[in-house]
């Protein structure tokens, strides 16, 4: 057996609407959330027949707004032997909190998907990978609400998140936290984006499974995945106002999504992050 088919990766998905995320936000104000119709709820559903069908458990970030609205999508989830994380409350950016602000809202995004689940949320992603070098404080905020693990930093270059000189793989803090950075492929002298999300939709599903399969076998490291509900769900509304180059990220390949992970959840072993990196955290 090859070193990649024995090493089963983490699977993970955030789950927050199409409206919710970040580069639509002048387009949705969250005020106005409750009177966009949601998607979530099927995407979900289809998500987890998708996991069904190969017999694989996953993580599952979620938001506190939508559990709260969709609480017996979330049991659902738990009952189906996946993991409930906590992705905040109100998908607002760590970067873009004050530190007591922050605080709040992931003590409550744990404590609503605690309610609903019954089982403790150890898990945490920040939206848009919002951790990074000026404000690594939330990692002392996240031991502080009790959390265990964060899945909140991108060792990447990116226009809107990213802090490249971060580990690749996991790391524990002082405050006893371990940070599970989403994966990265090292390729002539940089990181290269290894872990899903947009750039699984742009490019093509060949470049993917290579670089999870060389993290694999190279690295001899787990691969920790995401994506999100909506990037299977290409009939969702088209907010025509937004910038081209936001179009263009949100909305490339959404008819392909669903087809390329059918084939990622053949081609590769996949597990819940809490069990794959079980040692780490």
């Amino acid at each position: 057996m090859s070193t990649a088919a024995a090493i089963t990766n983490a699977l993970t998905i955030d789950v927050e609407d199409y409206f919710q995320v970040s580069a639509l936000a002048p387009h949705f104000p969250r005020e106005r959330w409750d009177s966009v119709p949601c998607r979530v709820e099927a995407n979900v559903e289809r998500i987890l027949g998708l996991l069904a069908g190969r017999g694989v458990k996953a993580t599952f970030f979620t938001l506190g707004w939508v559990a709260e609205r969709y609480p017996q999508l979330v049991r659902r989830i738990a009952a189906e032997g996946h993991e409930v994380a906590s992705h905040g409350y109100g998908h607002e950016r760590a970067s873009a909190l004050p530190r007591e602000a922050f605080l709040a809202d992931i003590r409550l995004a744990k404590a609503v998907l605690e309610d609903i689940t019954g089982e403790a949320v150890s898990g945490y992603r920040a939206p848009s990978f919002s951790i990074g070098r000026a404000n690594l404080w939330a990692h002392d905020c996240l031991a502080e609400a009790g959390y265990r693990y964060s899945s909140s930093v991108y060792p990447v270059q990116h226009d809107h998140y990213g802090m490249p000189e971060a580990p690749r793989f996991p790391w524990r803090l002082e405050n006893g936290l371990v940070e599970i950075p989403v994966t990265t492929m090292r390729w002539l002298g940089r990181n290269w984006p290894a872990g899903g999300g947009g750039y699984f939709r742009l490019l093509p599903y060949a470049l993917s499974r290579w670089q999870i399969a060389r993290v694999n076998h190279n690295d001899r490291r787990p691969a920790i995945f995401y994506f999100h509900p909506w990037e299977i769900d290409p009939g969702q509304p088209r907010v025509r106002e937004a910038g081209a180059k936001t179009r263009f990220r949100h909305y490339v390949n959404l008819q392909h999504t669903e087809g390329r992970l059918r084939r990622l959840l053949q081609d590769f072993s996949w597990g819940r992050a809490d069990t794959v990196f079980r040692d780490a955290a």
